[in-house]
């Protein structure tokens, strides 16, 4: 073909298909903007209802976002004179084709809507499993987003946590904390019991019911070790093991009950039996 005849044919197919094609494109840039707005918009109102919460909306958010961009798919090929029929086979073997290549990303998304229905954790709970640990921040369509202890981001795939058995240190409203003291031998354990037991009631926060108990659980080598369990709420758990931490050591002392540890004997050369 001579160039003014390729020219004239390529003129003849923008003036026929240009304008839909320009239709088309800019039909799929804004579904996708609207598909982004709506997926924010949702993320950011759905928690003030009664319906959803802050779990719920981030993946409700993105399921509407993909749901768009669909949308803008189907109308972008409709525009260009593709049949329904024709559009719905395409997807139909995109899809089939995408299930073979991306089987971990399905068994995400699967993971996913399972951590959403039955709610083995929540936003803002503190989990623990083999795969990962830390707060959740989000739990997305394909991953869930975490912040360990230490402030670090951590970005995990849904299938990995719901594969592994999860810890989750919110979920109960109660929490029972143990302290493990060893005494001394020659130490009074009445006494070294009603010393921990002071220290656990005089803690606003220890609750009374059940009440807090001391247990002898073990004659070591070097110390009997006595156990101080204790309930407190979830909330308070943390702030409270430090505080009797400390307090138990300090009262302990000054009631004169002598926490054994290990000494190491160091003989002169010159003194060393021959």
């Amino acid at each position: 073909m001579e160039l003014p005849q390729f020219t004239t044919a390529t003129l003849e197919w923008v003036n026929g298909y240009g304008t839909s094609i320009l239709i088309a494109l800019v039909v799929l840039v804004l579904g996708w903007i609207l598909g982004k707005w709506l997926a924010a918009l949702i993320v950011k109102l759905l928690p003030n209802t009664k319906a959803f919460d802050d779990t719920v909306a981030p993946m409700f958010g993105e399921l509407v976002r993909y749901g768009v961009i669909i949308t803008a798919i189907v109308i972008a090929l409709s525009g260009l004179g593709v049949q329904t029929a024709s559009i719905i086979a395409i997807i139909g073997a995109a899809g089939l084709a995408i299930a073979l290549a991306l089987q971990g990303t399905l068994s995400n998304i699967a993971a996913g809507v399972m951590i959403i229905w039955l709610r083995p954790f929540n936003v803002g709970d503190y989990i623990e499993s083999s795969a990962v640990s830390g707060t959740v921040k989000r739990v997305g369509l394909f991953a869930t987003r975490l912040r360990t202890l230490d402030g670090l981001f951590v970005f995990t795939p849904n299938a990995k946590i719901w594969d592994a058995t999860i810890t989750n240190y919110n979920k109960e409203l109660t929490r029972r904390l143990t302290f493990k003291v060893g005494i001394d031998y020659k130490a009074d354990i009445d006494l070294a019991r009603k010393v921990l037991l002071d220290v656990a009631s005089a803690d606003e926060r220890v609750l009374s019911t059940p009440e807090p108990v001391v247990y002898v659980m073990n004659l070591g080598a070097s110390s009997v070790d006595l156990e101080l369990r204790a309930w407190t709420r979830t909330s308070d758990s943390w702030d409270t093991r430090m505080a009797i931490n400390e307090a138990g050591k300090k009262a302990l002392d000054k009631a004169g009950v002598e926490i054994p540890f290990p000494h190491m004997r160091i003989v002169a050369p010159e003194l060393a039996p021959k």
